[in-house]
C-alpha cells in the first residue's frame, strides 16, 4: 500500500483546532506542509506559529471548499493529503447547513486528488471523520463500537425532523453522510487511482490550543469551551459521559495513517477512553484547588459509561497510544492559565 517517510503533505482546514496541532507534528516528523485557508489573512497566526521551520509551511488560499475545483491548485505536487476541514458547530437549523458543505467538500478534495495535479504526486488521502458517524446517541445500554459500525439513528432523526431534529443530531448525520459518500466515491473510482485511502474517527477532542483563539473563553472551539463550561461552571451536556482524544495524540495517529503502509484502506477509531464531565471536574480541582468540584452525588466507581470503543485496530497497525485524562487536563488548564482566564 502507498505510503510517505517524507515530502510534503496538503492539510485542509489549517487554521482549525486538529489541524494546527496536525501541522506541527508533521513539521516535527521532517514533512513540509501546505495548509488551505479561507484566506491568507487567517494564516498569519499561523506563519507566526510555525516561523521556527523556515521554508517547511505554506499556506494557500481556498476561499470555498465545497466548489468543484476548488483544491486542484493546492494538491499540485503533494505527497499526502489529509483532509481536516468541515464546518463544526451545532447552531444550524436547515440540517442542509451541516450536511451539504461536510459532504461536497469531501468530495471535492476527492476530485482533486483524482485531477491531473493529483494523480501525478498524491500516494494517500487521509480523511478525519468522528466517532459521530459511528455510535447511536441514543442507546440506553453500555455499548462498545468497532470500526464496522455506522451512526443510523441520527441520520433516520434528521430525516423524519428535519429542521426540528436535535442540533447534535443534525452534527452527527453530517458527519455520517459525508463519510459513506467518501468510501462510496473511492470504492467507485480506486481501480484508476495511484493513491489509496484512510479514515480516522476520534470521538470528543480536548487539549491545549495551538490555533488562533481570542482574548476570551468564547472563542475557544466548540470541545473545548464545554470543556471550559464544565470546569468552571459545572455546565455540561447530557447524557454525561462520552469518550474523548487528546488533540496531540489525534495528530500523531493522523501521522501515522500517512507514514504507516497497512493504514490504506482502513478506518480506524482512535480513542483515549470514555470520561464523565465530573472527572475533568475533579481532575482541574486538585490542579488549581480552586475550579468547581463536581457535585457529592457523582461516584465515578458508580457511573455507567454508555459508550466505549474497541480501539485494537489502532493500537495494533498504527501503534497508538494515549494521554490519559489528568495529563490533558494539567496541559488545558496551563493553557488557560496562560492566558489569565485562571
Amino acid at each position: 500500500m502507498p505510503s510517505i517517510s517524507s515530502g510534503k503533505v496538503l492539510v485542509t482546514g489549517a487554521n482549525g483546532f486538529v489541524a494546527a496541532w496536525t501541522i506541527e507534528t508533521l513539521l516535527d516528523a521532517g514533512f513540509f506542509v501546505r495548509g488551505t485557508v479561507r484566506s491568507l489573512a487567517k494564516a498569519e497566526h499561523l506563519n507566526k506559529v510555525f516561523s521556527s521551520y523556515p521554508g517547511k509551511f505554506e499556506a494557500v488560499a481556498v476561499p470555498d471548499f465545497t466548489k468543484e475545483g476548488s483544491f486542484d491548485e493546492a494538491v499540485t505536487g503533494v505527497d499526502a493529503i489529509l483532509h481536516t476541514a468541515s464546518p463544526v458547530g451545532f447552531n444550524a437549523d436547515d440540517p442542509a447547513e451541516m450536511i451539504d458543505p461536510a459532504v461536497n467538500g469531501t468530495l471535492s478534495i476527492l476530485r482533486a486528488a483524482a485531477s491531473t495535479n493529483g494523480l501525478a504526486s498524491v500516494k494517500r488521502v487521509v480523511y478525519l471523520s468522528s466517532c459521530a458517524a459511528v455510535f447511536d446517541q441514543y442507546s440506553t445500554v453500555p455499548r462498545e463500537y468497532t470500526e464496522a459500525d455506522w451512526n443510523e439513528a441520527d441520520p433516520r432523526e434528521v430525516v423524519q425532523k428535519g429542521r426540528g431534529a436535535s442540533p447534535l443530531a443534525k452534527y452527527c448525520t453530517s458527519k455520517t453522510f459525508a463519510e459513506r459518500r467518501a468510501w462510496a466515491w473511492y470504492e467507485d473510482n480506486k481501480a484508476t487511482l495511484p493513491w489509496d485511502f484512510t479514515v480516522v474517527n476520534p470521538p470528543w477532542v480536548f487539549g491545549p490550543t495551538l490555533h488562533e483563539v481570542g482574548s476570551k473563553p468564547e472563542s475557544l472551539n466548540d470541545s473545548n469551551k464545554l470543556l471550559w463550561n464544565a470546569i468552571t461552571q459545572g455546565s455540561f451536556l447530557k447524557p454525561a459521559g462520552n469518550c474523548r482524544i487528546d488533540v496531540r495524540d489525534l495528530a500523531r495517529a493522523l501521522l501515522l495513517t500517512i507514514t504507516t503502509p497497512a493504514a490504506g484502506g482502513e478506518r480506524f477509531i482512535v480513542c483515549a477512553g470514555p470520561f464523565a464531565w465530573e472527572d475533568f471536574m475533579n481532575a482541574a480541582r486538585k490542579i488549581t484547588g480552586t475550579t468547581r468540584s463536581p457535585e457529592v452525588s457523582y461516584d465515578p466507581a458508580q457511573f455507567v459509561h454508555l459508550t466505549t470503543y474497541n480501539t485494537k485496530k489502532s493500537e495494533d497497525i498504527l501503534g497508538m497510544t494515549y494521554r490519559g485524562l489528568e495529563e490533558t487536563t494539567r496541559d488545558v488548564v496551563k493553557d488557560w492559565q496562560s492566558r489569565a482566564w485562571l
